[in-house]
């Protein structure tokens, strides 16, 4: 019997010993790095809450870094210092793939797993991307757009130059745009370098009349959306047609008012989210190579890209994104 008792308390021993090493899989020593730009706007911020709260639930250390503005040099100085901390995993939105892809490849050659999120560098050594198919976004918006304006018109567009994700927007709108030759891409302004200077171009096209008139104003990022319908409505204009990019609480509100047409949403805290976990399962499961090109491999461990979704919000649904974005408050 006390044999029996003693086989018993080593059986129960064992489990929780096994119990027990499974819990203690995470660390908070374990540090895993989200970069961007323009960190201080709503989108990157629901990013981040994504990213610190995956962190909290595995209690390892979330660090959230990047230029508040955008910067893609200021952004490859945060990504060369977090390289050089050896962290367990980089989640970066890539402003500009030229900038960024020598130490993106220098990371991956380190062992340190990097995964892109919301703007890719396809052509890096990162082991895949987290997003929004943005060219499916951009021919979501552009169906919209060519609805709005009667399939004519003279449209502007608005966008970060460069950025791999808003260049692919922008593909997508030309692309549907491409069938409906009375509809005129007058100019695609850059807006990189402060969203602010979108209010005085928007004011400036709206006093355009004639041939010249400015039908539609379109934001390919979420910086530009507020300024453009600000524009709109200081100068009492109700006949052009305002779309915009994400969620923030002043698009939703310009929808709801009337201001703004639509937006297309995407999903930035599952982003955030999704991207932790995936360093963290990397990291815990490294692969034999970390630093090869999974994407031309049949049995690979990885995929391409995770796809996070999209929606087109209009007045019908906005209501529902109001709603949504009060409960995480």
């Amino acid at each position: 019997m006390n044999m029996i008792k003693r086989t018993a308390l080593v059986v129960v021993a064992l489990a929780v010993a096994f119990t027990s090493g499974c819990g203690d899989r995470h660390s908070n020593k374990e540090v895993f790095y989200l970069i961007s730009v323009n960190s201080s706007l709503p989108y990157w911020q629901a990013v981040a809450a994504g990213f610190t709260k995956a962190a909290g639930q595995y209690k390892v250390t979330a660090k959230v870094i990047g230029p508040e503005n955008y910067d893609a040099q200021a952004e490859l100085q945060e990504l060369t210092r977090a390289v050089a901390a050896k962290p367990a995993g980089i989640l970066i939105s890539v402003a500009d793939a030229k900038v960024l892809q020598p130490e993106i490849d220098a990371a991956m050659a380190a062992g340190i797993p990097v995964i892109t999120v919301d703007s890719d560098a396809a052509a890096s050594k990162r082991l895949y991307f987290i997003g929004t198919n943005n060219l499916e976004a951009g021919r979501m918006g552009a169906k919209r757009l060519v609805e709005k304006m009667g399939g004519k018109g003279n449209v502007v567009f608005f966008t970060f130059t460069g950025q791999p994700n808003a260049e692919e927007r922008l593909k997508g709108f030309k692309d549907v745009l491409a069938a409906h030759p009375d509809i005129k891409i007058v100019d695609v302004l850059d807006i990189k370098s402060d969203a602010r200077a979108a209010f005085d171009r928007t004011q400036e096209m709206l006093a355009l009349t004639g041939p010249k008139k400015i039908d539609a104003f379109v934001s390919l990022e979420s910086a530009s959306g507020k300024m453009v319908s600000d524009a709109v409505k200081r100068t009492n204009t109700a006949d052009r047609v305002v779309i915009a990019w994400d969620v923030s609480p002043d698009t939703l509100d310009g929808i709801k008012g009337g201001t703004i047409d639509s937006t297309v949403t995407q999903k930035p805290y599952t982003m955030g989210y999704v991207g932790l976990k995936a360093l963290d399962e990397v990291f815990h499961n490294p692969p034999a190579q970390m630093n090869k090109d999974y994407s031309a491999d049949s049995f690979a461990p990885y995929p391409v890209f995770v796809d996070t979704g999209t929606s087109l919000v209009e007045k019908s649904n906005v209501d529902l994104y109001i709603t949504s974005a009060a409960g995480t408050k």
